[in-house]
């Protein structure tokens, strides 16, 4: 690749709000009676509490709530899901973002913690050109684990993908977009850096390329 490589989280960054969340209760909404399967799995936030393991917290809500569907229920609901976020719930400046890095040449990579049961379409309806997120485990019948295959794609995690990113693809310029404290970790690779929506207090003294900026826009 010889251009510029434009790297955006999604979550608070391209959405308005956390995309898992309303992913998970969505499918619980029109699916009521597995409610009790959420139950034994009541546990996890408490367990959240000592041990600060976020990607097993997001697997035990996966695997709670959509535990044993089969791939096509999915794939089905998935899809449905990212029809109604794509017009009514993202940033209308991160899409003009995306519009201008595109115009300019510049390849896109969306790189995100949410995971890979709708990132991907998302990625997709977006144009981006690579998508890199979290992956959930299924089952050798082909029904739905949700339990993490692998990292959860955050702090440090997204600092060592975008590093293989970077040592594989050798772009000229790095342009980074994130909403959050663990973000800073993979804008450190970046010589231009944007969090969105956060306190310029968050950003230390020693990352003078990155910026605080506000996104309200609705798209």
């Amino acid at each position: 690749m010889s251009g510029a490589l434009a790297v955006f989280d999604l979550d608070g960054t391209i959405t308005r709000r956390d995309t898992l969340g309303a992913y998970l209760w969505g499918y619980l909404w029109r699916h009521p009676w597995r409610v009790v399967r959420v139950i034994p799995a009541a546990v996890a936030p408490f367990k959240f509490l000592i041990d600060r393991d976020r990607g097993a917290l997001k697997g035990a809500a996966i695997h709670a709530i959509l535990g044993g569907v089969e791939r096509s229920r999915i794939e089905e609901w998935s899809a449905r899901f990212v029809q109604r976020l794509i017009p009514h719930g993202l940033l209308a400046e991160a899409l003009a973002a995306i519009a201008g890095h595109r115009a300019r040449g510049d390849r896109l990579l969306l790189m995100s913690a949410s995971t890979d049961l709708y990132v991907p379409l998302i990625g997709q309806a977006l144009g981006f050109d690579e998508v890199i997120c979290t992956r959930v485990r299924w089952l050798p019948d082909g029904r739905l684990d949700g339990r993490l295959d692998g990292a959860n794609c955050r702090g440090d995690e997204k600092h060592r993908c975008l590093s293989q990113v970077l040592a594989r693809a050798m772009p000229t310029r790095i342009y980074a977009y994130g909403d959050s404290r663990s973000d800073l970790a993979h804008m450190a690779l970046a010589q231009e850096a944007y969090l969105i929506n956060a306190p310029a207090r968050q950003i230390p003294e020693s990352s003078a390329h990155v910026r605080a900026v506000a996104w309200h826009g609705r798209a």
